[in-house]
C-alpha cells in the first residue's frame, strides 16, 4: 500500500502525523474545542507545536478538561499548583493569561451567542483555501490573523499576537493551509 502524502512538517513523529491527519485544519465549531485550541496555541507562542501537542493530555487535566468557565474563576491557589506541574509549560505570563483570555472568551460569548461565530464571522462562516505548493509558500501570518490579533487584544486578550492567530486559523480550519499536494487539502 502506498504511503499517503503529507504536508512535510509533519513527518517521522506519529504523534504529529496524527494530528495532522485528524485535527489540522478541521472546521471547529465548537467553542469548547476552539477555546482549547486558542489556550494550546498560546502557550505555543515562541515554541514548537510538537513541544505543546505531546503536554497536551496534560494540559487537559491541569486545565480542568479546557473548561474556560472554571478556569475565568482559578484563584492564586490554583495559580501556583499550575506554576508547579511539571506536565505542562510553566509559564506565569501565560498561566495569569489564560485565566484572562477565559474571562474575555466568555465576554465575547455573551456579546455574540458563540465564540464560533465571533471568530468565524472573520471569514463570513467559510474557510479560505490556499493553493500552497510547499511549507515554504505558507506565511506565519496574514493581513486577516493581523485584523483577529488586533480585535482580540482590545477585547482583553493576551498571548494573541498574529502568527499564534493564524496558527489558531490553521489547526481549526479557518483556512486551509495543507499543501495541494497533501491527501488532506481536499479532505478538510
Amino acid at each position: 500500500m502506498p504511503e499517503k502524502h503529507r504536508c512535510t512538517w509533519c513527518k517521522g513523529d506519529p504523534l504529529y502525523e496524527k494530528y495532522h491527519d485528524e485535527e489540522w485544519g478541521v472546521l471547529v465549531y465548537d467553542d469548547n474545542k476552539l477555546f482549547e485550541f486558542l489556550i494550546l496555541e498560546t502557550f505555543q507562542a515562541g515554541l514548537s507545536w510538537i513541544t505543546v501537542l505531546r503536554k497536551r493530555e496534560n494540559f487537559r487535566k491541569a486545565f480542568d478538561d479546557f473548561n474556560y468557565k472554571t478556569i475565568a474563576n482559578y484563584n492564586q491557589d490554583k495559580i501556583d499548583t499550575l506554576l508547579q506541574d511539571s506536565g505542562i509549560i510553566r509559564n506565569r505570563l501565560k498561566v495569569n493569561a489564560t485565566i484572562s483570555n477565559a474571562r474575555a472568551f466568555i465576554e465575547i460569548q455573551e456579546e455574540f451567542g458563540s465564540f464560533a461565530k465571533y471568530i468565524w464571522g472573520f471569514v463570513d462562516g467559510k474557510p479560505i483555501k490556499n493553493t500552497f505548493k510547499c511549507l515554504n509558500d505558507i506565511p506565519a501570518n496574514t493581513l486577516l490573523s493581523d485584523s483577529i490579533s488586533k480585535d482580540l487584544k482590545k477585547r482583553g486578550f493576551k498571548f494573541v499576537g498574529t502568527t499564534v492567530v493564524y496558527a489558531h486559523m490553521q489547526a481549526t480550519g479557518m483556512v486551509n493551509d495543507h499543501t495541494i499536494n497533501c491527501f488532506r487539502y481536499n479532505e478538510v
